[in-house]
């Protein structure tokens, strides 16, 4: 099982992620919606496409664009479709 943590508090956990790139993709679902906030941050990877952001609220405190996603990944990253992965010191084990 493979867990999120970020200010004492568990925002994702899951026995099915994919690894790419020594980061887990977690499965949208598994993610704690209650933390998660809107982001207006892209950024883009050549090979994955454009990345969209959340921001994570956790007992009162923010960590700006800590988790992203690819809304439609090109067909080389089709596995993590659907899936985010963390990062800002979001602690992920498993």
């Amino acid at each position: 099982m493979a867990t999120a943590t970020w200010n004492g508090e568990v925002v994702a956990e899951s026995d099915d992620t994919v690894i790419v790139e020594n980061n887990h993709y977690f499965p949208i679902d598994s993610v704690h919606q209650q933390f998660l906030r809107p982001s207006e941050t892209t950024s883009v990877c050549p090979w994955k496409g454009t990345a969209n952001y959340y921001s994570l609220h956790v007992n009162g405190e923010d960590n700006v664009d800590a988790v992203w996603f690819y809304a439609e990944p090109k067909p080389e990253a089709a596995q993590i479709k659907d899936r985010v992965a963390f990062w800002k010191g979001v602690e992920v084990t498993g």
